[in-house]
């Protein structure tokens, strides 16, 4: 490891020494990136992950220099995964930059996937307004790149982390969109009634009955197949217990569905939520008495 270190640093030093020095316009900048590229390459296998990065964005300014734009970004792409090891912020602005050059030379579809990485980053440190930031460019790219499956799974993130983070109408409105989209897919649309039951339990998470009783009508008349699913059962019974404000009903109904289909974490958070709302009303009504 202490090998390659040195080597690494021997390379930045020549580096160095050829972008200080005379050279024929543009040929001392690739021939200092050729240097830069070995550099980083050497930090890496010392597992030196911040001079690596720092070493590629030094290769990225080479290629601005000598116009090789399509290189550049690809240097920043390779930064952002060395800074991905030590520092997610400094690897997601490493991403930012490598977009930014992709959106000028028109590589839509390469901004489109590293969007997604900067998201999955922000995902992996649990900072969800800015992932689903991120997820929202994403899956707004992939859909002008018409690569409408890679958007979907965008848009389904931002949903997930809308309604953990309460914004119901939000993730209702994404839910909704996927499943009326999907039901003319023959791959997608078995999909369909995945989508409105997690439709249905961000309305259920509104702690309004009247909103879910809409709603379910609506998924009906959208999907008539809904009707005899259990999901659809599922979220009437679900319906029908905070309706009579019934906490013992609630959960023999979510025990149900779990043992024929196991519920995950996301849609166990919720129904959780709902069951506190519920209690909090019925402690809220034992006062009053």
């Amino acid at each position: 490891m202490g090998d390659h270190l040195v080597r690494a640093e021997e390379f930045e030093k020549k580096a160095e020494k050829k972008l200080n020095g005379w050279g024929i316009f543009g040929s001392k900048y690739e021939d200092a990136a050729d240097l830069l590229e070995k550099a980083a390459n050497s930090y890496k296998l010392a597992k030196s992950w911040d001079q690596a990065g720092k070493a590629y964005l030094k290769l990225a300014d080479c290629h601005l220099k000598s116009d090789s734009k399509h290189d550049a970004a690809n240097a920043y792409a390779e930064a952002a995964k060395c800074y991905k090891k030590v520092d997610t912020n400094e690897a997601a602005s490493c991403l930012e930059r490598a977009v930014n050059i992709f959106c000028e030379i028109g590589r839509l579809n390469m901004a489109a996937r590293y969007y997604k990485e900067i998201a999955e980053y922000y995902e992996s440190d649990q900072k969800f307004e800015q992932a689903i930031a991120y997820f929202e460019k994403a899956a707004e790219f992939f859909q002008n790149e018409e690569v409408t499956t890679s958007a979907n799974q965008c848009n389904l993130k931002v949903a997930q982390y809308a309604a953990q983070l309460e914004q119901y109408e939000k993730a209702i409105k994404i839910y909704e969109d996927i499943a009326r989209h999907s039901l003319n897919n023959n791959l997608l649309k078995y999909g369909v009634k995945g989508h409105l039951l997690t439709a249905g339990m961000c309305h259920l998470c509104k702690a309004d009955v009247v909103s879910i009783t809409n709603a379910l009508e609506k998924y009906q008349d959208l999907d008539p197949t809904f009707s005899g699913t259990r999901e659809c059962k599922f979220l009437a019974d679900l319906a029908s217990a905070i309706d009579e404000e019934d906490i013992a009903k609630f959960t023999d109904v979510v025990k149900e569905f779990d043992s024929m289909t196991p519920l995950d974490s996301w849609k166990t958070t919720m129904l959780l939520r709902v069951k506190e709302k519920l209690k909090a009303k019925e402690l809220e009504e034992d006062d009053l008495t």
